[in-house]
């Protein structure tokens, strides 16, 4: 089960095509602002391109832009932009960077954009998530944190609380109530992998797309707009379960459609694992003794294996529930696996001392006999009907031919 798609959102990427404008031929970029800025000078252009994609979006009736970019740097066109962002105070919010690799440094628009302290401005939210320690993928989203928490430091009043981008996002859309009101890590449902496709930023600025791809800006009516990087140069990707290469802009909305839709993901707390472990391992150690079969207990643990894994399939999907499975199925398996190699090796043994001692006695036919076709050896000693003949013979003599002859030569001549 996956988080549903937002038909509302959509995701503005910055692709190589934007970033070279191969498409367009001179006659279409003389004339064009937003070409002119987009050619004057590599990525990243004159801020003014902001200016002009915020009046477009807006006017056409957008509900949301947000912008998955960094402006720490002063650059051109930043007093317009910063006009334009204040136009749009409650329709706009910017990134921020949390630097883990540089004792974490805290990268924040420029103030000639945002004033300072701009990390308390509700515009204004971190870009960050942190993967899974183990293997390295994003499972989760943090909605706050602090200097004190990025420190290892546990939290206390008066922390400095940073606010993510997709908090900011949801507040403005009135979703505030949804969010997590904490500083720990939140497991959310993912949507699709093709749930938020990247729209390439210039067709939004070539008049024939505009007017065909967009309805002249019909789409972006109500709707809720990220701006970022899908290009593979910006090297804006996460690895996820769902996608070694989830652009960052599509997470961000994946993180605000699970946040509206309460798609939280809840794991086995450490006692229901206490009590989930011991018993898959006294499941498995009394199951192989009480059914004597090896065939039939091997399949007995597979058939509770996989009931125990469509309970667990059942519980993330209805009620978003992680139910412990690899601890909890290697302990049963290992623990009936084990038994059952125990139990063969005891058979084993008792076996080969009961061949032992029977040899003793009996032939060893008898003897394999009773140990590999005990039921038969048994069936037999009740006895069978069938149609028998027998012959009675004498040899003329015998009795004193076998009183003077040699008892190895008579044998030999019978």
């Amino acid at each position: 089960r996956k988080t549903p798609t937002h038909d509302d959102f959509i995701f503005l990427g910055i692709d190589q095509q934007s970033e070279q404008l191969d498409a367009v031929g001179s006659e279409e970029i003389a004339g064009n602002r937003a070409f002119e800025l987009m050619t004057e000078r590599p990525f990243p252009w004159s801020r003014e391109i902001w200016v002009l994609l915020l009046d477009r979006l807006f006017g056409a009736g957008a509900r949301l832009v947000i912008f998955d970019l960094m402006f720490n740097n002063p650059n051109d066109g930043d007093p317009a932009f910063r006009a334009a962002l204040d136009r749009y105070h409650d329709r706009v919010v910017v990134a921020m960077n949390i630097d883990t690799q540089n004792n974490t440094q805290i990268v924040l628009p420029n103030a000639q954009l945002i004033p300072p302290p701009a990390q308390t401005d509700d515009r204004v939210g971190f870009v960050n998530y942190w993967n899974d320690e183990i293997d390295g993928k994003l499972r989760a989203a943090r909605f706050f944190t602090s200097e004190r928490q990025l420190a290892g430091v546990a939290s206390a009043p008066g922390d400095e609380i940073y606010t993510s981008l997709p908090s900011r996002a949801l507040t403005k859309l009135g979703h505030a109530a949804d969010i997590p009101q904490d500083q720990r890590d939140h497991l959310f449902r993912f949507s699709s992998n093709d749930a938020y496709p990247p729209f390439p930023l210039w067709q939004v600025f070539h008049p024939s797309f505009w007017k065909a791809n967009y309805a002249d800006g019909a789409i972006f009516k109500d709707k809720i707009v990220i701006l970022g990087a899908s290009s593979q140069i910006q090297h804006d990707f996460i690895v996820t379960p769902m996608n070694p290469a989830a652009p960052g802009p599509a997470v961000h909305l994946q993180v605000i459609a699970a946040t509206e839709a309460h798609q939280f993901l809840r794991q086995t707390s450490t006692g229901v694992m206490l009590a989930l472990v011991p018993a898959a391992g006294v499941i498995g150690w009394g199951l192989i003794p009480f059914l004597r079969r090896p065939l039939l207990s091997l399949f007995s643990l597979i058939v509770i294996a996989v009931i125990y894994l469509t309970v667990a399939r059942i519980a993330y999907d209805r009620a978003g529930f992680f139910l412990a499975t690899v601890p909890v199925l290697s302990t049963l398996l290992l623990c009936g696996v084990s038994t059952l190699g125990i139990d063969y090796a005891i058979e084993r043994m008792e076996k080969l001392r009961t061949r032992r001692t029977l040899e003793r006695y009996v032939s060893k036919n008898l003897v394999k006999e009773i140990l590999e076709n005990p039921r038969g050896y048994y069936n037999s000693l009740t006895g069978s009907r069938m149609p028998a003949t027998m012959l009675f013979s004498d040899i003329v003599g015998f009795t004193t031919l076998s009183e003077k002859a040699d008892e190895k030569e008579l044998v030999r001549q019978l």
